[in-house]
């Protein structure tokens, strides 16, 4: 009988109008970047979650506009005349919207499953939570809406509070980090653990990361206790009332807020381990990527072996396997420490994805990179030999970089658009001056200014490499 009614409700309501709305916006924004979490099922997970900074101020504005449902229908009187509670009357609808934005908000999140399942190899169990804190954002943000209908039975309360409600999830948070940068643009206080109250996360993770459990369970926590306050508020039908129903929120504030880290979202983040894990491909000379990542080995083991061919064809002491980096990329973890890898050992960073899930090998650009990973190390504050140096005004890191590279691979320097004149002019004499030389010193001196690069000896990389006047 309860589901019956419950259906009745539903159908008989505006929800299937609200409900086709948002599943349209969630789906469009599912859609419109599908590179940033193909192939990856914890990128799926965060990126749904990026989506409640659309869905929660339309579900807030769906929930005012039913919550105004007894005034506009002028049957507010009549129910009060009533024996039957309030909150029997509400449940019903009330349910029902909830459940129906949650299946809504997964449904979204299903779509972009398309692009992931068939390339994805590693589910963490992160996803399951970060998921549900998702879902849970849904059923507050309905709730929420209900009550704030109920309040303030006016036509302009739906357009208001989705107004309000972006500027809470998405605009309030921006607001406080950029509020913690001093004048140089230097954090100079974490973000308060409170950013972590809002479900929306604007922004991804590197492929090596995902967010806790135990955040997960707090964000649950708060969330949940947030839900009973509006639920509790939707059925109030004395002022009395009011005082006890904000004491869940109150009482879930207290709790998670002391308990969840500072620094907001990426503060929170941690490596997780097993995505982490190597998965190698034998057949030749080793080549391993990370965990998350291996169901796509096959697809960069061609481009990969061929840049360790032409390091042993011509480099002394060259690399014989090849990894990817464990290093997180900066925006996610500005402040990693260096950590030097073996000359035998080229480390190359992954290459991206394309929209469709597969490495983005276009345009050479991965094959242009794992050339530069020949004479890549990591230095001090996690910058590399060829990189540490890059903001110098008075000389050019990639000037040795692109000599050595052009050197091994036999052809004359490829321009970039921007290089400078000078830079064109000093890399090619540079070069010139370089293959001049018997083929024995070249390839000593070539190997040498690799020692020194993998050495984070930058002003001798570029001292052997260099010299136009050998």
């Amino acid at each position: 009988m309860t589901g019956r009614i419950m259906k009745t409700e539903v159908r008989r309501s505006a929800v299937p109008g609200i409900a086709m709305l948002l599943l349209v916006v969630g789906a469009v924004f599912t859609l419109t970047s599908t590179e940033f979490f193909a192939g990856r099922w914890t990128q799926l997970a965060l990126y749904s979650r990026g989506s409640l900074l659309l869905l929660i101020p339309l579900a807030l504005a769906g929930g005012a506009w039913l919550g105004r449902r007894d005034r506009r229908s002028r049957v507010g009187e009549l129910f009060a005349t009533t024996v039957r509670p309030r909150w029997q009357r509400t449940l019903p609808l009330t349910v029902g919207y909830a459940a129906i934005m949650v299946v809504v908000y997964l449904l979204a999140t299903a779509v972009g499953a398309i692009w992931v399942a068939p390339t994805a190899a590693y589910l963490s169990p992160t996803v399951l939570g970060i998921t549900a804190v998702g879902a849970l954002g849904m059923v507050a943000a309905s709730w929420l809406g209900m009550a704030a209908g109920r309040a303030v039975p006016r036509i302009v309360t739906a357009p208001v509070l989705a107004v309000v409600g972006f500027a809470v999830v998405a605009l309030l948070p921006d607001f406080v980090s950029m509020s913690g940068y001093d004048a140089n643009f230097v954090k100079a206080r974490p973000d308060p653990s409170a950013l972590l109250l809002t479900p929306a996360f604007p922004g991804g993770f590197d492929d090596l990361q995902t967010l806790p459990t135990s955040v997960s369970a707090l964000q649950a926590v708060w969330l949940a206790a947030l839900a009973g306050t509006a639920l509790l508020l939707i059925g109030a039908a004395r002022r009395s009332v009011l005082a006890v129903a904000v004491l869940p929120a109150v009482i879930g504030a207290a709790v998670a807020v002391p308990l969840l880290p500072t620094g907001g979202y990426y503060g929170a983040a941690v490596v997780d381990p097993t995505a982490a894990e190597l998965v190698c491909d034998d057949n030749g000379p080793p080549v391993c990527v990370r965990k998350v990542h291996a169901a796509l080995l096959p697809d960069i083991v061609g481009p990969v072996r061929e840049v360790l061919a032409l390091a042993a064809a011509k480099l002394p002491n060259p690399p014989v396997r090849a990894e990817e980096t464990a290093r997180l990329d900066a925006y996610a973890a500005p402040d990693q420490p260096a950590v030097r890898h073996d000359a035998d050992t080229l480390v190359f960073d992954w290459p991206g994805f394309t929209s469709s899930g597969k490495p983005d090998l276009g345009d050479g650009y991965f094959r242009t990179e794992l050339l530069a990973s020949v004479w890549s190390q990591e230095c001090q504050n996690g910058g590399s030999a060829t990189g540490q140096v890059a903001f110098a005004a008075d000389y050019a890191p990639f000037q040795p970089e692109a000599v050595a590279t052009a050197w091994l691979t036999g052809g004359p320097p490829q321009p970039q658009d921007w290089w400078r004149p000078q830079d064109q002019q000093k890399i090619e004499a540079a070069h010139q001056a370089l293959t001049a030389l018997p083929t024995d010193e070249q390839r000593q001196l070539v190997g040498q200014a690799r020692a020194a690069a993998l050495d984070c000896d930058y002003d001798r990389f570029e001292a052997l490499l260099m010299a136009g006047d050998r």
